[in-house]
């Protein structure tokens, strides 16, 4: 494989000119201009990744990378870090919320250990384990520079791997106990956010009490000042407090732009690994597709810096990829659209009433 830099600086940008073949072409079909909203949106950049204006989107798939973090020492979750394992475990027999969701989206889940704290082993586990978790970062650097560029590259990896095998749609999870505390301190540290700015963009992740909401707050801002994390270096950033899930996200995000393959962000801890991909190469963003307005209270500041759009609005925040399928079917409903949708010719309607309207009108 190549080396995750020469990934990064091989990335094309988007076709434009599908894109705007695209909308003119749903501007021909029987409605009001502009009519389908978010809709012709997806459909108009979908367009742009794939150089295509009709697009079916048939074989997709969940990239879900667990890994455990140190810093879960410090008390600032909710949930034992046993969860990681087992939950991990669960997505394998298809019984979470993310594989629920994959399976009514007809998507398949793949799970990648990048860093389980288990000697665990399962033939449908993709092994590429850099150590057991994490360091911890309330006490030095959370792993070093070459292996964060490490997991960087098990996330091309795996993109690589469903290239190969077909896929057409990506979805991008997580699965660690621990790791809103960590994608915390990677969105501050990236936007140079320190003391009391830190606090606007940490939330109770599962569910902490009010103490360990605090405790955690303190966890993140003093982590950032132990280790100075280098605010224009996003591998220097998930190294010294990040977590080899999010390094491996970013670098799926990256792997997706070079394949040219639509990917969906999930949740907060998603769109934090994004954002370290856009970081690296700002033409990444173009590939990518937010999908629910996640409940973290940092989730806006990173959609507000990809300049993206989420388009569901539904108060979740279990992670997992949650998010990916339910936007899947969205997508799929913009691309029906586009296919099956009459236009004005075909439905015989005389468009000179549209000469009064205006898409500014809706």
């Amino acid at each position: 494989m190549l080396g995750y830099k020469k990934y990064i600086s091989e990335i094309k940008p988007v076709d434009t000119e599908s894109e705007k073949m695209a909308r003119k072409r749903f501007d021909m079909l029987a409605k009001p201009p502009g009519s389908l909203g978010g809709l012709e949106d997806i459909s108009a950049k979908l367009s742009s990744v794939t150089g295509e204006i009709f697009n079916t989107l048939e074989k997709r798939q969940i990239l879900v990378f667990a890994s455990d973090n140190g810093v879960y020492e410090e008390g600032v979750a909710s949930a034992p870090q046993s969860v990681t394992l087992a939950q991990s475990i669960n997505m394998l027999k298809g019984i979470t919320g993310v594989c629920v969701l994959a399976k009514q989206a007809k998507s398949s889940v793949t799970v990648i250990d990048v860093g389980i704290n288990s000697e665990y082993r399962n033939p449908k586990l993709i092994d590429r384990k850099i150590r057991k978790s994490t360091s911890n970062i309330a006490n030095g650097s959370a792993m070093s520079y070459e292996e964060a560029q490490r997991a960087v590259e098990i996330g091309i990896e795996a993109v690589k791997t469903a290239y190969e095998n077909g896929c057409d749609l990506l979805g991008v999870g997580e699965m660690g106990i621990g790791n809103t505390t960590t994608s915390s301190a990677v969105l501050a540290s990236l936007l140079g956010l320190k003391g009391c700015e830190v606090e606007n963009l940490v939330g109770k992740g599962a569910g902490l009490t009010q103490e360990a909401f605090r405790k955690k707050i303190d966890v993140i801002k003093n982590s950032i000042e132990i280790n100075k994390p280098q605010k224009d270096n996003p591998i220097d950033v998930l190294s010294k407090v990040g977590g080899f899930d999010i390094a491996a996200m970013c670098g799926a995000y990256i792997g997706a732009a070079y394949y040219r393959i639509p990917v969906v962000i999930d949740g907060f801890i998603s769109i934090v690994a994004a954002l370290c991909a856009a970081r690296l190469n700002p033409l990444t963003a173009d590939y990518m597709f937010a999908s629910h307005y996640s409940f973290e209270r940092g989730y806006k500041l990173a959609l507000d810096e990809l300049k993206l759009k989420a388009y569901l609005h539904l108060n979740m925040r279990l992670g997992e990829g949650s998010g990916c399928p339910l936007m899947f079917q969205l997508m799929d409903s913009a691309c029906a659209m586009m296919r099956n949708m009459a236009t004005f010719d075909e439905a015989l309607i005389d468009t000179e009433y549209l000469n009064s309207i205006s898409k500014s009108d809706f």
